[in-house]
């Protein structure tokens, strides 16, 4: 049972690997231009801008780096994406993933 349990913790550490390098407090910091549109805490308020909190740390990673690459079309995106680096990229997704996403009422 031990044995069981301890593969099951290892599988759940490599399956979130990248997450745990990253470091949200310096995404934190390197979100402050990223604010205007998403909101401070990934929670834009604006209708035309994704909410980006809550989203999942592969999902955000996948996004920009297509942003980057130009694989993804946006004007405003594209510029801000080409600028960063693979551990700006990192950090973002996982300051983002940690915030509480606004549930929608309807």
């Amino acid at each position: 049972m031990k044995k069981l349990l301890w593969i099951a913790g290892c599988a759940a550490l490599i399956a979130s690997g990248p997450s745990l390098a990253a470091n949200p407090a310096a995404g934190k910091e390197k979100s402050k231009t990223c604010a205007a549109c998403h909101g401070p805490d990934g929670n834009s308020a604006a209708p035309d801008f994704p909410r980006l909190a809550g989203q999942n740390f592969d999902y955000l990673v996948k996004a920009l780096a297509e942003y980057k690459a130009g694989e993804r079309k946006n004007a405003i995106m594209a510029p801000q994406a080409t600028s960063l680096s693979q551990r700006d990229i990192e950090d973002l997704a996982s300051f983002y993933s940690r915030q509480p996403g606004l549930t929608v009422k309807y």
